[in-house]
Order: structure tokens, then C-alpha cells, then sequence
């Protein structure tokens, strides 16, 4: 059930806030912050389908919905927004909410350009407010803790990053057309994730990708199966691998490796039940969808995102770095398009 209000009111300050987006990634915020996030409440919400917007509203007691996100961007009572409209009107709303001193949470990619994206830091940087981009996968219970011993040194100096990440499915093909293809809407989390997890900026890509699964998405123009190499400041290299479908489900999976051990995340399944007989042995495969994968990571990004506000500290992942990934996504298509490594400094 949602929290009630004495849970939510008691010794508590509440940030209000309103969703832009009534979409599945909306819909999931506001349902997150709904039933666990009690510091915050979602006072109203607005999207281009109103019948999305009423739809959430009813069922989560949500007490306002806007004709349009500009009437919320006017309400005194909103104290931060949640952009989760479509990629191409992001920076725009996320630009215009600073202005009018709310503070920001968007989802990535900010933008598909980096002049956008400057314009947002701008932005919000000349307003005072804060803004944390939803690269979600940095506050998995997993990959937080790989993190973690890296940040304690008991891996020592990072050599190798590695990450795998394949999608159940693939989108679309007309999808691409407004995502920006596969390194700026998927591969953009693992980017961030390399750079999160080699504690290093990326200075080389060198990408090499086809299309394997759908016809259809290279027929748009993008890729849907690749493997990217990666060099880092630090000197460690990485690599990605991505498929746009795994028959066997969302498959995503870590390993850093260092001068005094490695860390390796492994997927998540429905439970950890292994059955060994005389025919084989049998486990879960992992989790399907990736809103129960990361359901745990949503709720953790938010509760830090609020936090952040409250107490005036900086957000876990800022601008800059939906700057840096966005940067490097353009890279590996530059490196696919020209089939050779392209240097971040390419890039500026």
C-alpha cells in the first residue's frame, strides 16, 4: 500500500514533486516514490496522452494533473520535476524547469547532442538548483558494491573493466529514429557504468558493431549487436559487449579486475535455487524485464536524489556526467562509421 501520511509527515521533510511523463519510466518513478520514498511526495503530474497521466493519477491518489508540463513548471508548489518525457524534449524541460527554480531529475540521455546538454548544466548552474541524470544501474545493489571495493583499494589499481549487457528483446525499429540508435539510449547506461566502475574518464573507443537481430533496425539506420573497446585515463582498458536480444533473458553482468583481485557481478534471478540430478543441472535464468532487474536501483536513486535536495549536497550523477557518456556514445558511432578508434579528444 502507499505510505500514509503520518508515515510521510512525522519528523520528515517532504519534497514535492511533479512527473513530466506518464510513460512506463514515469509511471515507475511515481509508483516508486509513491510506496518507498517516504521524503517525498508526488503532488502532481502531467503527460502529452492525458489519458496517461489521469490513468496514474487515479491509481496512485496523485491530486493534480496538468494540461501541459509548463502549467507545473508555474506551480509554487512543485519543488522539483521529474523529466520523463520523450529523449528529443528533455534538455528543453529540463532548461526551462531551472529557470523557474526547480530542481531536476531527468533521465538519460539529457540530450543527443553536447551542446544541449551544456546548455542544461548552464542552466541550471546559473539558476542555483540541482539536477541528477537516471543512470539507475550505478545504485544497483550489485554493482554498488563492486564499486565500493574499488573505491576501498582491495582490488588495487583497475587493469580490466568488463561488462556485458543484452536486452531481452529489441524495440521497434522506428525507435531509433527518436532515441538516438543503440549507443545513445542502451549502450549509454554501460558507458556510464564503465566510467563508474574504472574510476576514469575514457579517452579511446573503438567500436565494432552490425546488425544481427531485426532487420528492420539496420534498415533505420542503427546497430543492434556490438563490441566496444575501451581506454581509460588511468590506463586500465575495458570492453562491452551488447546484443539488443538474449533468448534467455536480461543479461547483465560485471567484472573489474585489478592489480590485487577481481569483482564479478552476476544477474539476478528469481531466486538462487540450483537443481542438480542425474540429467543435468538446472538454474533460474535471469530476470526478464528490466523493471524487476533494477526495481531496487530506482527506488535507491530517488531516495539519494531527494537527499540531495533536502539537505543541499550534490547529486550522485550530475550533468557532467550525462555530458561525458553522451560523449562517448557519439564516439563509438564515429568509430563504427569511420571503422577505426576515435579519440575522446575528438570529441570537445
Amino acid at each position: 500500500m502507499p505510505l500514509s501520511h503520518t508515515e510521510r509527515t512525522v519528523n520528515m521533510k517532504q519534497l514535492k514533486i511533479g512527473i513530466i511523463g506518464a510513460g512506463r519510466i514515469g509511471s515507475l518513478h511515481a509508483k516508486s516514490i509513491t510506496y518507498n520514498v517516504p521524503t517525498a511526495t508526488v503532488v502532481g503530474i502531467t503527460d502529452v496522452f492525458m489519458a496517461n497521466a489521469e490513468k496514474v493519477a487515479a491509481e496512485l491518489n496523485i491530486p493534480k494533473i496538468y494540461n501541459d508540463y509548463k502549467e507545473m513548471l508555474a506551480d509554487p508548489e512543485v519543488e522539483a520535476v521529474l523529466v520523463c518525457s520523450s529523449t528529443d524534449t528533455h534538455a528543453d524541460i529540463a532548461i526551462e524547469a531551472a529557470e523557474a527554480g526547480k530542481h531536476i531529475f531527468c533521465e538519460k540521455p539529457v540530450d543527443l547532442t553536447p551542446e544541449k546538454v551544456n546548455a542544461v548544466i548552464d542552466a541550471v548552474a546559473k539558476a542555483g538548483v540541482k539536477l541528477q541524470v537516471g543512470f539507475n544501474r550505478r545504485f544497483d545493489h550489485n554493482f554498488a558494491n563492486v564499486r565500493a571495493m574499488v573505491n576501498d583499494g582491495k582490488i588495487g589499481d583497475v587493469h580490466i573493466v568488463k561488462i556485458t549487457s543484452r536486452d531481452p528483446a529489441p524495440p521497434p525499429a522506428e525507435y531509433s529514429a527518436v532515441s538516438g540508435g543503440m549507443f545513445l539510449d542502451m549502450t549509454i547506461h554501460d558507458f556510464d557504468m564503465a566510467r563508474f566502475l574504472a574510476g576514469s574518464e575514457v579517452t579511446e573507443v573503438y567500436a565494432n558493431a552490425t546488425c544481427l537481430v531485426d532487420p528492420a533496425i539496420g534498415e533505420a539506420g542503427d546497430v543492434d549487436t556490438a563490441v566496444i573497446s575501451l581506454k581509460f585515463a588511468n590506463g586500465a582498458v575495458g570492453v562491452i559487449d551488447n546484443s539488443r536480444r538474449a533468448a534467455y533473458g536480461y543479461d547483465q553482468r560485471i567484472e573489474v579486475f585489478g592489480s590485487k583481485g577481481a569483482a564479478v557481478a552476476s544477474n539476478d534471478t528469481p531466486t538462487n535455487v540450483v537443481f542438480m540430478g542425474e540429467d543435468g543441472v538446472v538454474a533460474d535464468k535471469p530476470l526478464y524485464f528490466f523493471l524487476e532487474r533494477y526495481m531496487q536501483s530506482f527506488r535507491d536513486e530517488m531516495l539519494q536524489f531527494v537527499e540531495a535536495v533536502i539537505e543541499d549536497k550534490a547529486t550522485p550523477t550530475t550533468g557532467e556526467d550525462g555530458l561525458n557518456s553522451i560523449l562517448v556514445a557519439l564516439a563509438a558511432k564515429k568509430s563504427v562509421a569511420e571503422g577505426r578508434p576515435v579519440l575522446l579528444s575528438e570529441m570537445a
